[in-house]
């Protein structure tokens, strides 16, 4: 008990003294979540309406079978192919990103991009069929039915990017595998909680470990918001 109350004390103290230190990490973390969402959410959510709109994409079942399974991927297993695309005998290694922000991003889009496309798929298929009928009567071409369609199911869709942030925002397995846990240059909060705690420091761990949790309550109610504003328009 008393671990957990000098661990509220310190983030308290952390959070007001705006520890430059601390500011990094949650920069970098926050930098890290919220570009590795936007562009899992930018290509998921029309890849996903797709398939759940139009049928006759080629391979659409297997597609489906490869979304599915990148939702439960374990995260350390993305980090490990990420890493062994990007290491310097890798494919993309001439690029340079290992041990940056940039493979963090890649990694954590690898694991948010199967969550937003399969649950925006199951939205847009829970959407009724004579919307689409309709759509198609009044000439909508393809785009503009796809269109349609994610803004009856945009409630699901604000599902789907939510869940996506939760399972990257506390994902430390792929991140420290590609980022290396580099103090200044890649080190996020879910990593310095390990460290912390491997060096004994309970204290600031647990500091840390709130700060990541107001962090994630925040962004969620943020994203809340704009689902329930979605929902009552």
């Amino acid at each position: 008990m008393e671990d957990i109350v000098r661990g509220l004390v310190r983030a308290a103290q952390l959070i007001c003294t705006g520890d430059p230190a601390v500011l990094e990490i949650i920069w970098l973390t926050l930098f890290v979540t919220g570009l590795a969402l936007a562009i899992s959410t930018v290509i998921g959510v029309p890849a996903g309406a797709a398939l759940g709109l139009w049928s006759r994409i080629r391979m659409r079942g297997l597609i489906t079978v490869l979304v599915y399974t990148g939702m439960g991927l374990p995260p350390v297993v993305v980090g490990l192919a990420v890493y062994l695309v990007l290491s310097r005998s890798g494919p993309l290694g001439s690029l340079g990103w290992l041990f940056t922000p940039r493979a963090m991003v890649l990694a954590q889009v690898v694991i948010a991009l199967p969550v937003v496309a399969g649950l925006t798929m199951t939205a847009v298929q829970s959407v009724e069929p004579g919307l689409r009928l309709q759509v198609r009567a009044l000439g909508a071409t393809r785009w503009q039915e796809l269109a349609a369609v994610l803004a009856e199911a945009r409630i699901g869709v604000m599902a789907a990017i939510v869940a996506a942030f939760g399972s990257i925002i506390s994902e430390v397995g792929a991140v420290m595998l590609v980022g290396g846990n580099i103090e200044g240059r890649t080190r996020v909060l879910t990593t310095a909680i390990v460290l912390n705690t491997r060096m004994g420091e309970f204290d600031l761990a647990l500091a840390l470990g709130i700060i990541l949790l107001l962090l994630a309550f925040l962004a969620n109610a943020v994203l809340f918001g704009l689902q329930q504003r979605a929902g009552g328009d």
